[in-house]
């Protein structure tokens, strides 16, 4: 569980409430007809812009803003030394025994116990990464465009409650509810955009940009590994992929 997208989200909600609360009865900030409006008619908007496979699909990809178990980049490296030393001692073959348990590294060293040369292990894991990366882009893209929707579907709802609200001036009863929908939608609107889908945007690319750095650490310790590189040095390469002041750190542990 990502902490950090729960607490954000509560807290910005619970903040919000608590100012609606601050002016009194919270019931004026619900308006039916407002919600139907932005929240439904920006879906459906959204959901013209890409295929239904790609809209229902991002659903999937947005749990990744909540719930995401990504491998420490420590761990994928103390995992490719002890995978090179193994490697070293009694061949590719030695690798069949080593648990894997992160896919595209089991991918990978399954291309070197096969046997396929380093043309063909670089290209199929590069396409890999590639395909996994379109993907996750169109996940970012499905919020992205969710976010600029909103505020204008909020727009819309703005002019169609000032537009009942003029047919209505000689009905003082029909000038309030209106009122309510034309500025209630412009809230719906940047609350649905501000904080609800442009950060699950940006917090699915950063995701993405987190597993492709991964992703290429372990094609790159592969590779390492089959052309026989030293144990030592393969490490030393792969602690480029650490930030700086984790570099002094021996992921060997020796």
């Amino acid at each position: 569980m990502d902490l950090a997208t729960l607490i954000g989200l509560i807290g910005a909600f619970a903040f919000v409430t608590m100012a609606m609360v601050q002016g009194g009865d919270i019931t004026i900030f619900f308006n039916v007809a407002g919600l139907l409006i932005v929240v439904l008619g920006s879906l459906f908007v959204v959901m013209m812009k890409f295929n239904l496979s790609q809209f229902v699909g991002s659903v999937k990809i947005a749990a990744k803003a909540f719930a995401f178990k990504l491998d420490r980049p420590e761990f994928l490296i103390e995992q490719s030394v002890t995978m090179a030393d193994s490697a070293r001692k009694g061949g590719f073959l030695a690798l069949e025994e080593a648990e894997i348990n992160n896919p595209f590294m089991k991918k990978a060293v399954g291309l070197l116990v096969d046997g396929h040369d380093a043309e063909t292990v670089r290209n199929t894991l590069s396409k890999d990464i590639s395909l996994t990366m379109e993907r996750h882009n169109l996940g970012v893209d499905v919020f992205r465009k969710f976010g600029d929707v909103a505020p204008a579907m909020g727009m819309i709802g703005t002019l169609i409650g000032l537009v009942a609200m003029l047919n209505n001036m000689d009905d003082p009863k029909a000038i309030g509810p209106a009122m309510a929908i034309a500025l209630l939608t412009t809230l719906y609107g940047a609350i649905i955009a501000n904080m609800i889908a442009l950060p699950i945007a940006d917090k699915l690319e950063l995701r993405m940009q987190e597993e492709m750095l991964n992703r290429r650490l372990i094609m790159d310790a592969v590779l390492a590994i089959q052309d026989g590189q030293n144990p030592r040095v393969i490490e030393s390469f792969l602690k480029n992929y650490l930030r700086e002041k984790k570099r002094v750190i021996n992921t060997t542990g020796e």
